[in-house]
C-alpha cells in the first residue's frame, strides 16, 4: 500500500519519535521509498502500479505499453510514461526500477487513457492506439511515406497484421492532434489501408 509521509506520521503519532520509527521501517526494509514523500510497503508490487504517483499528471505510453501488447518485440525494462509542459525528459530511480517521462501536445494529452484499478492501486495507463501516437510523436519526422512505412515496419519492427488489427477510428481521431509529420503520414496510410480495401 503507498503512503505519504503524512500519512505515516499520523499512523504512528503514538510513538515518541514518529520520525524515527519511519527511518526503521525503511531500515529494515518494510517501507520503501519510491519517491519524495512516498512510501510502499510491498516489495513484490507491480512498479506499473506506482508511475503516476512518481510524476504527476502522467500516464503509462510509449514503448512500454506497446510492449505489453505485443505490439514490440523487443523486451522493455524502463517504464514510459506521457507528460505535457515538462518541456524536457525526466527520468526516476528507485528499489522498483526505472522511470521516464516525456511529453507529449496538450491537446493530445488526455485522450484514450484508461484507470487502471487494482486492489488499492489506480494508475493511468494509454490504449495501445495512443502508446503507438506519442511513440511516433517523440520520433524525428521522416520526409514521405516511404520512409514512415521503413520506421513503422523496420525500424520499429510492428508486425503489419497486428497494425492493422489496431482501431483505427481512435487513431484517425488521435492523430491530428499532434501537428506531426509522423503522425500526418501515420493518418495518411490508415486513409489509404481503408480506400484499398474497397478497391
Amino acid at each position: 500500500m503507498i503512503y505519504s509521509t503524512s500519512e505515516l506520521m499520523q499512523k504512528y503519532s503514538n510513538y515518541a519519535d514518529a520520525k524515527g520509527k519511519i527511518r526503521r521501517l525503511v531500515r529494515d526494509g518494510k517501507l520503501i521509498q519510491f519517491a519524495r514523500g512516498l512510501y510502499e510497503d510491498n516489495a513484490a508490487i507491480d512498479p506499473a502500479y506506482l508511475a503516476s504517483w512518481i510524476y504527476s499528471p502522467s500516464y503509462l505510453s510509449f514503448d512500454y505499453v506497446l510492449y505489453i501488447h505485443d505490439l514490440i518485440p523487443e523486451t522493455v525494462h524502463t517504464l514510459t510514461s506521457a507528460t505535457f509542459n515538462k518541456r524536457k525528459m525526466k527520468i526516476y530511480k528507485n528499489a522498483f526500477g526505472i522511470y521516464t517521462y516525456q511529453d507529449v501536445p496538450k491537446l493530445a494529452y488526455p485522450h484514450c487513457v484508461i484507470a487502471e484499478v487494482s486492489g488499492n492501486y489506480s494508475y493511468q495507463v494509454a490504449t495501445c492506439e495512443k502508446a503507438l501516437c506519442d511513440k511516433l510523436y517523440t520520433l524525428s519526422p521522416v520526409r514521405n511515406m516511404k520512409e514512415f512505412k521503413y520506421l513503422l515496419f523496420d525500424d520499429l519492427r510492428i508486425d503489419q497484421d497486428d497494425f492493422w488489427n489496431l482501431n483505427m477510428d481512435d487513431i484517425s481521431y488521435l492523430a491530428p492532434l499532434y501537428h506531426s509529420a509522423n503522425l500526418k503520414y501515420l493518418l495518411q496510410l490508415i486513409r489509404k489501408g481503408k480506400n484499398d480495401q474497397y478497391n
